[in-house]
């Protein structure tokens, strides 16, 4: 098994067709197909399901090649930090819940490589991509939080996928809705208050348990629900609809705009739920890219987290 070989099957799965891979990778598509051959030969397993439209990886194939992406995605790093001085081009990927702050921070890590040539991505995307975006090092970086609800579970899987939380910051519940909105005055908003109005959350597709919710208190009885899958549609219906989420309390206005107000959520129970702890997931034991760091230190910046 060789790197070459392992970067030949990553393209082959972005492309999805061993003709398109031959010509990115400007390999001959004989020379190619034989190497993967070779692979799957040597590590006893089918990586690819070969038809006349194309490639798509096997049950065992997408397992390998999570693996594949983080040897090759460590290798790249290295090489950048002792090899090459910067001739490798720079790659990073975050993978986030709907934190405006979260790219924000992306926003200024990338003005530091203004002159450079990279490739970097930030995705707004459900709870459960986020983990599987991170496990197979499709991104460096996930964004999430935890409570005592889900703290269990997500701790749980985190750990059966080797990831490690490291937490940010601490913050109580805030109900996150536009300036105009008849609530939008009041000191504290209570669950009550909230009855008449539509509660927006973000959609987690197929994998919808409670547990990989956004917004806190997810198994509260709201009698109205909408959701979105995205933060712009979330905006439009707080204006359009007086609808409210629960977050964080921590906005971005420089990217939201200023027409939005968090107000602080005064829960009639215990408030055990309320707390959320915001930090961000790494694979165990794996080398950060210059990218990653300075991320970091750009979502502290933002948090006011002194070291």
């Amino acid at each position: 098994m060789t790197l070459q070989q392992l970067k030949y099957i990553l393209v082959i799965s972005s492309t999805g067709s061993m003709n398109k891979a031959s010509e990115q990778l400007y390999v001959s598509q004989p020379s190619l197909t034989s190497s993967v051959q070779e692979l799957e030969k040597e590590i006893g397993i089918k990586i690819f399901n070969r038809t006349g439209r194309g490639v798509t990886l096997t049950n065992d194939g997408a397992e390998f090649i999570q693996y594949a992406r983080q040897v090759v995605g460590q290798f790249e790093i290295l090489s950048e930090k002792y090899s090459t001085k910067g001739a490798v081009k720079k790659k990073f990927g975050v993978s986030t819940q709907h934190y405006s702050f979260a790219v924000k921070a992306f926003v200024e890590m990338v003005k530091e490589f203004d002159t450079a040539e990279y490739e970097f991505a930030v995705r707004e995307t459900k709870t459960a991509e986020i983990i599987s975006d991170v496990a197979g090092f499709r991104s460096e970086i996930g964004i999430i939080y935890l409570n005592d609800f889900n703290r269990k579970s997500l701790t749980k899987l985190l750990h059966s996928n080797g990831i490690v939380f490291h937490p940010l910051t601490k913050c109580a519940a805030y109900v996150y809705l536009w300036k105009g909105h008849p609530l939008a005055g009041k000191d504290k908003i209570t669950f009550d208050e909230l009855a008449d109005y539509p509660c927006l959350s973000f959609e987690q597709g197929d994998n919808s348990s409670f547990y990989f919710a956004e917004e806190i208190l997810s198994t509260n009885d709201y009698q109205r629900v909408i959701k979105a899958n995205d933060r712009a549609t979330m905006l439009n219906l707080m204006i359009g609809l007086n609808g409210y989420t629960l977050c964080s309390g921590i906005i971005c206005e420089e990217l939201n705009g200023s027409d939005y107000i968090a107000v602080p959520f005064e829960d009639e129970n215990d408030g055990t739920d309320e707390a959320m702890e915001i930090g961000y997931i790494t694979l165990k034991n794996v080398i950060l890219s210059e990218m990653a760091e300075i991320y970091i230190e750009e979502l502290k910046k933002y948090l006011g987290i002194e070291e």
